[in-house]
């Protein structure tokens, strides 16, 4: 009776461990995630390579695409001119990640605030410019779908100007190509922005975290993001010998893993690794009826590391004994601003409310931003947004 014992304990012992190797081997399988990437010739519109690039995501700042957009529509019509300041509201201070060292009062002109979005991804900046086009971030809110849905952007919705977490807030690969495209085609006069380096916002610099402006000769631009929940995200374009490409990447664990799968499907394509297959970017299927990746547990919780060095295994690029597709960083255009103070109303307090600090009066505002050159950091600090 007792060897039957001991037997059967042992066949449980061995079936147990079998299911938990199992068990362990999923839980393995599932640390690392195949997240979104598309490549798209920028002149033709042809699909190079597409992988879930239909799928819903959250943006993060490349929301601030369309902010930049929708902004230079309204200087077309001649509703804001470069020169109109932007004045730093109460609302506008009230975001949950301000990094530009401003406060309420604070005033920029136009192309000032355009610089702070889209190279320093200034998120107060983004909903003060919002305000200053279409009066309130609410109506500004309502052109950025009005003109998502202009452009066949069927994934996409936002609702705020700067990226920041909103489970409602959505997008896709292929939306963000449509409005990269559309933002880099339709407005040359702008693209200076798109690939300048560093911001410095009164003394105060902000760097961009498109690594690939100063790492992968070539590139263009455009825009970054990174929120817990969407990971890294990047939408860019690079030019060589001619031929222009457009590459997004969404859901990237780090800035390098962001950077390297970036700069390697440009290799790719320049080297005619990835072909077009007839099919165009206006082809591409958007699976609306799915929800985004919520990538917050494997990116700011005590998963993290475990997902982290699964993807690492996946993309070792950059890392230590493994080819690196980035170059040795080079100077690129930056560019430099001084504020000045525009006293606003008294704040009225509410319960979401954060307190607002007081602020001092400059009388006249400086003279406007001057571009130079610089050679950025190797190693730039971690993303804002």
């Amino acid at each position: 009776m007792l060897r039957f014992a001991a037997i059967t304990t042992l066949l449980v012992g061995l079936l147990s461990g079998a299911i938990g190797g199992i068990g362990a081997g999923v839980a393995q399988e599932h640390q690392t995630l195949t997240t979104p990437s598309l490549v798209v010739d920028l002149d033709t519109g042809a699909v190079l390579h597409a992988e879930a690039a239909g799928d819903p995501w959250y943006p993060a700042s490349t929301a601030k695409l369309m902010t930049a957009l929708v902004t230079f529509q309204a200087l077309e019509r001649g509703d804001v001119d470069l020169s109109t300041p932007v004045i730093l509201s109460h609302n506008a201070m009230d975001q949950s990640a301000a990094y530009a060292g401003l406060k309420v009062g604070n005033a920029m002109t136009l192309k000032d605030a355009l610089y702070a979005v889209l190279v320093g991804s200034a998120n107060e900046v983004a909903v003060a410019l919002a305000e200053t086009v279409a009066g309130t971030e609410a109506a500004f809110v309502d052109l950025m779908n009005a003109q998502a849905n202009r452009l066949g952007m069927t994934a996409t919705l936002f609702t705020n100007p700067n990226g920041l977490f909103d489970r409602k807030q959505t997008v896709s690969a292929r939306d963000l190509a449509v409005l990269g495209r559309h933002l880099f085609q339709e407005h040359p006069q702008y693209h200076e922005m798109f690939r300048t380096a560093a911001v410095t916002i009164d003394d105060r610099e902000l760097i961009s975290y498109n690594e690939l402006i100063t790492r992968y000769p070539g590139t263009l631009g455009l825009k970054t993001g990174f929120v817990c929940s969407a990971g890294r995200n990047i939408v860019a374009i690079a030019e060589r010998d001619g031929k222009r490409l457009l590459v997004v990447v969404l859901g990237a664990t780090t800035g390098r893993e962001r950077s390297e799968r970036t700069a390697k499907l440009f290799d790719d394509a320049f080297a005619g690794n990835l072909s077009a297959n007839g099919q165009t970017l206006a082809d591409l299927y958007n699976a609306v009826e799915t929800r985004p990746e919520d990538m917050r547990m494997r990116l700011c919780s005590n998963e993290t590391a475990a997902y982290e060095a699964g993807q690492n295994r996946r993309y070792p690029m950059g890392l230590p004994g493994a080819q690196s597709y980035l170059k040795d960083p080079v100077s690129a255009p930056t560019y430099s601003f001084q504020t000045w103070f525009v006293p606003q109303p008294e704040f009225v307090p509410v319960p979401s409310a954060k307190p607002v600090l007081a602020v001092e009066l400059i009388a006249t505002p400086p003279a406007s931003g001057s571009t130079v050159e610089i050679v950025p950091p190797s190693k730039p600090p971690l993303p804002r947004g």
